[in-house]
């Protein structure tokens, strides 16, 4: 389960760094880029082991003291994957998704997967933040873009949760939940044919502690997890954007791994790590260490970090 509502930072595997110099991490980042040939063992080192906060006054101080933007050095002096982790690490965390968003949806064909991963875990509060942005950059109101871009159930539950307006109180209302989830369980695994709609009406809207509380209350009465009901009775977008809202999401791992390592590792990656292992067996930092190499895998393991 998403972990909203927790204290920022709370589950992450990125905190600020205690005793933090910013001129002595300007000094060393200065030193790996105007060097010959590019150190990116000191990007790493210094870029991952910052929170999102620290690096922005990296970057304002960086700027300050060479005259050129930390963002363009990293553009210039590094490629691919690496780079575009580089550049994620050090933009605003409203801005990179904001231009994820953009990305997924301009030129031909949308990449719901980016979407899904992006709507489906962010905060009341970071969508009103991504929302301003997306102002900001094109100009355009968001959810105008997106209406024109996804259509359908799947489209219809992306709508409600890009306004921003999901219950976010802590309360639990255990009658309320028991009540919910015979509804669900009614709507789909009882019924010949799926009733979409009361997914998405449940689904959306509840806040994750009430969710939790639904997901808890469902098992006792259908003997299947919630998602596994979804996973049986949908399919396609609609299906991984109702999981990835009801659980905690893993499945869009591979193809969002920058999106999704980056965004989360100052929320709930500690989360993200303990369901990977726990559908697959194995860590996440085993399977960054056996599938993704060179310094995008050491990043990647850097932000990750080991399970005890």
């Amino acid at each position: 389960m998403r972990s909203v509502n927790s204290p920022d930072g709370a589950r992450g595997t990125v905190k600020d760094k205690a005793n933090f110099k910013v001129e002595e991490d300007v000094s060393a980042l200065r030193k790996a880029i105007e060097g010959i040939g590019t150190t990116e063992k000191t990007l790493v080192e210094v870029l991952t082991q910052r929170s999102n906060a620290q690096r922005q006054l990296i970057a304002q101080a960086y700027e300050k003291k060479t005259g050129r933007k930390l963002v363009d050095d990293l553009e210039g002096d590094t490629h691919g994957d690496f780079e575009d982790l580089l550049v994620a690490l050090v933009t605003p965390p409203a801005l990179f998704d904001c231009r994820e968003v953009i990305n997924a949806i301009k030129g031909a064909g949308t990449t719901e997967c980016t979407l899904t991963e992006i709507f489906s875990s962010r905060s009341n509060r970071q969508i009103k933040a991504l929302s301003e942005a997306y102002l900001a950059e094109t100009g355009k109101a968001m959810i105008h873009d997106l209406k024109s871009e996804v259509s359908g159930e799947y489209g219809e539950a992306l709508l409600i949760l890009a306004e921003g307006k999901r219950d976010e109180s802590t309360n639990v209302d255990t009658a309320k939940a028991k009540a919910e989830a015979k509804a669900l369980y009614e709507a789909g695994e009882k019924k010949w044919g799926t009733d979409e709609q009361k997914f998405i009406d449940i689904l959306c809207h509840r806040s994750v502690p009430q969710l939790r509380q639904t997901l808890v209350e469902y098992k006792n009465i259908s003997k299947k997890t919630l998602q596994e009901s979804i996973e049986s009775e949908m399919s396609g977008n609609l299906e991984t954007l109702l999981v990835a809202v009801g659980e905690k999401n893993t499945s869009l791992l591979n193809l969002t791994l920058t999106l999704i390592v980056v965004s989360r590792s100052e929320i709930d990656l500690l989360d993200i790590r303990a369901e990977y292992k726990k559908l697959f067996g194995y860590t996440l930092y085993s399977h960054l260490e056996s599938e993704v190499s060179g310094s995008y895998g050491n990043a990647l393991k850097h932000l990750c970090g080991q399970d005890d």
